[in-house]
């Protein structure tokens, strides 16, 4: 690890304050379950560490006029102790579940789950977020790739968006506030990921001098019932191999409106228009299930060696979509 100086503001303000113009001049410590392990392994290296954790009106949940209100601050246990969460929002809460690490769930952040960098191994490994080799060629294609992404294989990026959260919070339609510089936004949960196109670019919309420090879920959510499903390789500690969180407002015994989440298939979390355009106007059904599981892995182009996780998101979105038809958990 190489050295860097270390600031713990006490306020939202002072913090902003601290961050610079780049990446490498300073960057937000929160959890700190995945940027000390990117800075040890000499991924990532800024000069400065500006460590949030006692900034305490980022550690609550708060409820306004049916609306939750989540602080980035706030851990995967605390998500999860959150009855009002568990019994309203289940596809957020099922997503926070499948981190199964007490010492995860203990330290790690809402916020910092949402930013974390890529698992993949080539990037980690120090060949940067494209994966290029000396010559500039992309080491994924014709690699390594069984974790890989299964949609928009076409590149520049080959890795998947690790977020658990993500795509719960895009299906529950949750905006994202940042404070920077400048004062402060709202995106949608979406808007925080992208796909980089050059060496240079990051997989999350933020800027250096921005802080991500809340998380709204609208009231509008409780009228849509939700479920997330997941399939991992293993119990413990692991990321997910696929994930699908899926949202349905129902009319009656038909399904009015759908929305179809994917995770660890792309770079980014990836809407399935095709799995809700299957859904909508449907019963909710095995039926109607297995046809919108269908329709949400048509366009996926597996690389060399990852194939098998097309079945794998075919299953996740089915069997979310079943959990909410029979009303249990996933």
């Amino acid at each position: 690890m190489d050295a860097f100086a270390y600031a713990r503001p006490a306020t939202l303000s002072e913090a902003i304050g601290l961050l610079g113009s780049s990446w490498s001049e300073a960057q937000v410590l929160a959890g700190g379950t995945d940027l000390i392990s990117l800075m040890k392994e000499h991924v990532d290296a800024p000069a400065r560490l500006v460590n949030i954790k006692g900034i305490s009106e980022l550690r609550r949940i708060r409820e306004e006029s049916g609306a939750y209100r989540i602080g980035s601050l706030v851990t995967f246990e605390e998500l999860l102790g959150h009855a009002a969460i568990r019994n309203r929002l289940p596809a957020l809460a099922e997503a926070a579940a499948g981190v199964t690490s007490p010492q995860i769930r203990n330290m790690g952040t809402v916020g910092g789950d949402l930013l974390q960098r890529p698992r993949c191994w080539y990037y980690r490994a120090g060949y940067g977020l494209l994966a290029r080799d000396e010559k500039g060629q992309p080491l994924v294609p014709n690699g390594e790739n069984r974790y890989h992404a299964i949609f928009a294989t076409e590149g520049p990026a080959y890795f998947v968006s690790p977020s658990s959260l993500a795509p719960a919070l895009i299906a529950l339609d949750a905006k994202l506030t940042l404070h920077g510089h400048g004062g402060s936004r709202e995106i949608a949960a979406a808007g925080l990921f992208a796909i980089p196109k050059s060496q240079g670019d990051r997989e999350h919309t933020i800027q250096p001098n921005e802080i991500l420090t809340e998380i709204a879920i609208p009231a509008s959510a409780r009228e849509w019932r939700s479920a997330t499903y997941e399939v991992r390789q293993k119990e413990a500690l692991d990321w997910p191999l696929a994930t699908a969180s899926v949202a349905l407002k129902m009319d009656g015994s038909r399904i009015s409106a759908a929305r179809v989440v994917m995770g660890h298939v792309a770079p980014t979390p990836w809407r399935s228009a095709a799995a809700e355009r299957a859904l909508e106007g449907k019963p909710l059904n095995e039926e109607t299930a297995a046809a919108a599981a269908d329709a949400a892995v048509a366009d996926a182009k597996p690389l060399s060696h990852n194939a098998y996780k097309v079945q794998l998101a075919r299953v996740s979105v089915k069997r979310a979509l079943l959990a909410i038809h029979s009303g249990s958990p996933s």
